[in-house]
């Protein structure tokens, strides 16, 4: 007779549980990245390109410093990535902010009335194709300051994806809901709140996401008129005047980092908001 002795295994600890449920998403970006720098390390090498490798961030000191003191401030404009940053998304937050007000509203006016829609659309859809870079000088010559000029190009870049899905979202409001609304005699206010915006939320979310990502694209746009402040999208340009490659790419790299938290935070609170 021969007596089985089963060894008991040891609990998987909270960091195993964690490799094995988000492995599967953690590793192919990571291999996908490390693939990407090999192939551009290996192109500025040879040649191919003439950029800086990914190395360079290192061993450049200049760069270096930026990489690794983000939060210094000597004054002025002289300070680390992270202020830069934080300043350019603050004018972002600010001219986007106005652009969810005017986009919502507008829209929502635009979607309700079919004259306004008929009338206005053509001109939406016009404005909505000029790039950030061409409403600089016009924003400068009609405004006269850097700064309202810079949240300027910002609001007008990201105000039509809000206002347009915003009226498309209107527009498709099932038509039992606007039956409901006339059996029930439902007064103005409850029809906004229990009808109106509860339909057209997902279609305002997904204007309000694409908008972000619109307005932080532009932000180099809006702080190229702006000499002299602090902002990434002005420290881009002045290292490109002198000329310091690797400055511009360790300040695209944050402008991408924060663009991906956005867009990713947008999602967050849409799926959040949409779902209740």
């Amino acid at each position: 007779m021969t007596i089985s002795i089963k060894k008991n295994r040891p609990a998987p600890n909270g960091l195993n549980k964690f490799w094995r449920k988000y492995s599967g998403n953690i590793v192919p970006p990571i291999l996908g990245i490390l693939g990407f720098l090999i192939l551009w390390q290996l192109a500025a090498v040879t040649g191919l390109i003439k950029l800086p490798p990914p190395t360079d961030l290192i061993t450049n000191e200049r760069t270096r410093i930026y990489l690794m003191y983000p939060f210094f401030d000597r004054g002025g404009t002289d300070v680390g990535l992270f202020w830069q940053a934080m300043a350019s998304l603050q004018r972002v937050l600010i001219g986007y902010s106005l652009a969810a007000v005017v986009g919502i509203g507008l829209g929502i006016l635009v979607g309700l009335n079919t004259f306004l829609n008929k009338a206005l659309d053509p001109l939406f859809q016009f404005l909505r194709t000029v790039p950030p870079l061409a409403w600089v000088p016009l924003a400068l010559a009609a405004l006269q300051q850097n700064q309202p000029a810079a949240l300027f190009v910002i609001f007008i870049t990201a105000v039509w994806p809000i206002l347009i899905n915003t009226a498309v979202g209107v527009q498709q409001i099932p038509q039992d809901y606007i039956n409901v609304r006339k059996v029930l005699r439902l007064s103005p206010n409850k029809f906004f709140f229990k009808i109106l915006i509860p339909s057209a939320l997902p279609y305002i979310f997904t204007g309000l996401r694409i908008a972000i990502g619109l307005a932080w694209l532009a932000i180099i746009a809006a702080e190229i008129v702006m000499s002299g402040i602090v902002g990434i999208g002005f420290f881009i340009w002045d290292s490109y005047q002198n000329n310091y490659i690797s400055d511009i790419i360790l300040a695209l790299i944050y402008i991408g980092a924060i663009g991906l938290i956005l867009d990713r935070f947008m999602g967050f609170l849409q799926s959040q908001i949409v779902k209740e």
